[in-house]
């Protein structure tokens, strides 16, 4: 398949067709995400969480993102993929912005960058550095202390407004498209139908261009919160766990391995020898 695209993307919300976003991490998901036929891969700063173990994504380094975006591009050719730019990477200076969205392209590979917040300033920064950039606005989890911890965002008229006023300064300021976090659905609609770019929501409703979620979350591998705006498609976590309790247990009563995963082929002469040797 060929690389999906931005303008594939616009079309895509011109037409009424819906996009898929997924997050993934390292090269055996993304090689899944490429067999599933998903148009769009963030690799997310969730990797923090779900990859590294950390409480939130705050710690995440600009260096341990690429780490995560270089196998990402190697098995996942087709799909757009996106680079999430680290807390702390874009809020010094227009150039330290800069700079470091060039790191995400340069040494990750990835086709664009996403970062959050309504910065408009930062974002036509980067775009006229000619680095398409993905707008997130809504919850935004880098800062969601200052939100007031992770809730849904724009339920009174004054929030919303800013929220609509956000994604109009980012689209004019260039973002080919916007992530839209934890909003009322109405909501969603209302910032669909405001911009020409494409919204991909997460917990924003039916009604956005697309829908993405982090995929451990749809899959039931990461078990410590699953917001209420997830589906779980499958549990795969609880089968691994328990393939590998059958692996332990196998192990111990000696079933594992059996006859038909050993090898043959050294002659009962040799075998003499060797034990003698022993």
């Amino acid at each position: 398949m060929a690389k999906f695209t931005i303008q594939q993307m616009r079309k895509m919300k011109e037409s009424g067709e819906k996009i898929s976003m997924i997050t993934a991490y390292d090269y055996s998901q993304a090689v899944l995400v490429e067999k599933a036929g998903i148009e769009v891969i963030l690799v997310g700063d969730s990797l923090s969480m779900t990859m590294l173990g950390n409480e939130g994504t705050v710690s995440l380094t600009t260096d341990e993102m690429i780490h995560h975006i270089r196998p990402v591009v190697k098995g996942a050719p087709s799909p757009m993929i996106i680079g999430d730019m680290v807390f702390g990477s874009y809020n010094e200076s227009i150039s330290q912005a800069i700079s470091n969205a060039n790191r995400l392209m340069k040494e990750g590979g990835c086709d664009a960058i996403k970062l959050e917040g309504g910065r408009p300033e930062v974002v036509r920064a980067i775009v006229d550095a000619g680095i398409p950039v993905q707008g997130h606005i809504g919850l935004t989890p880098q800062t969601a202390s200052l939100l007031g911890g992770f809730k849904v965002q724009g339920k009174s008229l004054e929030s919303a407004k800013k929220l609509l006023d956000e994604a109009k300064s980012l689209e004019d300021a260039g973002a080919f498209s916007i992530v839209l976090e934890c909003v009322p659905e109405e909501l969603g609609r209302a910032v669909s139908e405001a911009v020409s770019i494409p919204i991909i929501g997460i917990g924003a409703g039916r009604y956005c261009d697309g829908q993405v979620l982090v995929f451990h979350d749809m899959l039931g591998l990461f078990d410590k919160f699953v917001p209420r705006f997830v589906k779980q498609y499958k549990q795969i976590g609880e089968e691994i766990v328990q393939a590998l309790q059958d692996f332990n247990e196998e192990v111990k009563q000696e079933q594992f391995p059996s006859e038909e995963h050993v090898f043959s082929g050294i002659s009962k002469e040799d075998i003499e020898e060797i034990s003698k040797l022993s």
